[in-house]
């Protein structure tokens, strides 16, 4: 059997196993097909099966959460935990609240986590979590009965040196610190069991802009590696969570202009730069929607997301030199990725995960456009969490110059590696399938060393 025929034959097999769960097989058939190069040289990972064990979870959890609303009801959500590979370390990956989660959605984050904690080079393997509960529109004392509910079960599920949960989608600060406390309550221990957890009581400085500054920090090795900079880029950003504000400020950082920001009900463009205060207060203060930004900035245009382009966001329609898609799923598709590439936009860098459909993807690298795959431009956050388990376990708090510099390195490992690796195997400039094979290679080799688990 040829590769390309057993690489089929796994992905037909993944997609049979897990009817409907279309983001996990867009992720699985993007990883596997990248692999090529690597399985038609060594074919040890035949003979050891890999693709059809890495492929399926070692545990899937699901459970119900109940807790009481403020008229005194009882609401139900559905809570899930992915823990998908342990090859390397303890299963690692954040908690995600939003309406849109389901089974599908978890198994596709926890699968892209594997290869993006590998990649970082630290000891932590692949997990993902959450549930359909939506932060939004609910009081705190909604959101921390929520949040106690959700980790009454999951607390059975997780520990130091066994599962480290984190922050992602409408999981913050807030909600893991009503977690820890509730975990707290019920082991009597306090220990490391999230990251994300306020500096106060044993988070990391640096964590909460980690993802962000990493994001950009790859994006700046990248362009380097062709003779460029970020200094004077005009910049597209999606989103105005934690990823996408704390890309903004390293934007900024890096002497470059971030024009767009977004929300679920619209998109800003400030032709002169983000008003980065402004969109800190909106959204990490007032948790309020960015419709906020235009009353006090006027001269900064609001676009509702019924204005948007059919099948596209209005992110990616503004002319720019960069693109930091930093929301979600599957942002940026084919008619975005058109237009990027006719307003000369030279790199799309992935702050989100798997931000970028197929179609658009296959585009933007037809069109030499440099591209900084999620699973290693967006591995600062997952690195520094790693950063906040080392610190934890040795009672240490560094400062967030040490944290940065760390992250920095780190980055540039990862950048370095997915460049050479891709170099190795045949696939100059992709950096995508050179990521995808040197954090597949990691794990699958570690797989083979422990036998048949």
């Amino acid at each position: 059997m040829s590769v390309r025929d057993y690489i089929e034959k796994v992905l037909s097999q993944t997609a049979k196993n897990s009817p409907g769960q279309k983001e996990f097989y867009q992720a699985t058939e993007e990883v596997l097909h990248s692999l090529k190069p690597l399985l038609e040289r060594d074919d040890r990972y035949d003979k050891y099966n890999i693709l059809e064990r890495i492929v399926v979870p070692e545990r899937i959890i699901i459970f119900r959460v109940n807790w009481v609303d403020d008229s005194g009801k009882i609401q139900t959500n559905i809570g899930y935990r992915v823990q998908f590979n342990s090859a390397i370390g303890p299963y690692k990956g954040g908690l995600r609240f939003h309406p849109s989660v389901n089974l599908g959605i978890i198994k596709f984050l926890g699968f892209e986590q594997i290869f993006k904690n590998s990649l970082t080079g630290l000891n932590i393997g692949g997990g993902k979590g959450g549930s359909n509960f939506d932060p939004k529109g609910k009081s705190e004392n909604e959101v921390m009965r929520f949040c106690q509910a959700f980790m009454i079960e999951l607390s059975r599920h997780i520990g130091e040196r066994r599962d480290v949960p984190a922050g992602d989608i409408g999981v913050g600060g807030r909600e893991l610190g009503y977690m820890f406390g509730q975990y707290k309550k019920l082991t009597g221990k306090f220990e490391g069991i999230l990251t994300g957890k306020g500096v106060n009581w044993g988070g990391s400085l640096g964590r909460k802009e980690a993802t962000g500054f990493g994001s950009v920090y790859f994006a700046e090795h990248a362009l380097n590696k062709y003779g460029d900079t970020l200094k004077g880029k005009t910049c597209a950003v999606s989103g105005s969570g934690n990823v996408a504000i704390y890309t903004i400020q390293k934007l900024y950082d890096m002497d470059a202009l971030p024009v767009t920001c977004s929300d679920s009900d619209g998109t800003i463009y400030h032709k002169e730069g983000i008003d980065l205060e402004l969109l800190k207060g909106i959204k990490e203060i007032g948790r309020k929607r960015l419709s906020e930004y235009i009353k006090l900035r006027p001269d900064a245009k609001y676009i509702p997301a019924s204005k948007y382009p059919k099948d596209g966001h209005a992110c990616w329609h503004v002319k720019c030199d960069c693109a930091f898609p930093s929301a979600t799923q599957n942002e940026l598709t084919l008619i975005d990725a058109k237009a990027l590439a006719k307003n000369g936009c030279k790199l799309v860098n992935e702050g989100a995960n798997m931000p970028t459909t197929p179609d658009a993807y296959k585009y933007l690298k037809e069109h030499k456009v440099i591209f900084g795959p999620a699973k290693a431009a967006n591995a600062g956050g997952v690195a520094t969490s790693q950063l906040e388990m080392s610190q934890n376990a040795s009672m240490a708090n560094w400062s967030f110059a040490e944290v940065d510099a760390k992250l920095h390195k780190i980055m540039k490992n990862i950048f370095d590696t997915s460049y050479e690796t891709a170099k190795e195997y045949g696939c100059d400039g992709d950096l995508l399938a050179g990521a995808n094979i040197a954090g597949f290679k990691k794990v699958a080799d570690s797989m083979i060393d422990q036998g048949s688990v």
